[in-house]
């Protein structure tokens, strides 16, 4: 997982996006978003890489442009994209054109009727967004899960960059309404160990990053859920 702000890569913590720095990792030299995302497909096997692009979700332009030269350097990496893009138009032509595959954000919805929309036509993951003061988005989007795409994801934001662990509890409630949805977990893995225990309990995938520029997780940790 890789956040975009101003051209480079930022660590996110805890969804305070105004303190948001570029970030400093032992993957790459800088926070050029190429080279971090060749220093995480150096560590390990990632099938698919999640963009949240902070300056176009904040309605200051965008990074399309680095996501081109992203997917001309690394085709067969997916690339899930949430650019803040709500109305219909904007999400059936990145499914259509790209780069990368929309990923709706329930933060950016401001109604029931719009996410409707919004998922009939973007056609990839949602992502049911968690601040601090609960759920962003329509409330009826969060509690009805016929409502729910086949790809989930659960964004807890305050657990982002904090090493807290991630929202067990929320993404065990998440899981068992899903109804064979596939169930990613995003924000507050530490180590090995919460990997295992997310695989155990049914979540299809996870967000990572922090874990992941500090060191806490290995090639060898990733290549276990990758190989």
């Amino acid at each position: 997982m890789i956040d975009l702000m101003g051209g480079l890569v930022v660590h996110a913590r805890r969804g305070a996006r105004d303190a948001y720095r570029p970030i400093e990792t032992p993957l790459c030299a800088g926070a050029d978003p190429l080279d971090v995302a060749d220093g995480l497909l150096a560590l390990g096997a990632f099938r698919t890489l999640y963009v949240a692009d902070l300056d176009a979700i904040g309605g200051k332009g965008g990074h399309d442009a680095v996501l081109g030269r992203l997917v001309a350097r690394h085709p067969s990496l997916g690339l899930w994209v949430d650019a803040g893009e709500a109305k219909p138009e904007a999400l059936a032509r990145r499914a259509a054109q790209g780069p990368g595959r929309p990923v709706v954000g329930s933060e950016s919805l401001a109604s029931l009727a719009e996410a409707k929309a919004a998922l009939a036509a973007g056609g990839g993951p949602l992502s049911l967004d968690y601040g601090a003061e609960g759920p962003r988005g329509p409330a009826e989007l969060h509690a009805d899960a016929d409502l729910w795409p086949d790809e989930v994801i659960v964004m807890t934001l305050a657990r982002v960059g904090a090493g807290q662990g991630p929202d067990y509890e929320r993404l065990a409630g998440i899981i068992a309404r899903a109804g064979g949805r596939r169930v990613h977990a995003a924000g507050g893995v530490r180590d090995a160990g919460d990997l295992h225990r997310l695989a155990e309990m049914g979540v299809a995938g996870v967000l990572l990053a922090s874990a992941l520029h500090d060191g806490r997780l290995s090639s060898a940790d990733i290549a276990a859920f990758t190989g």
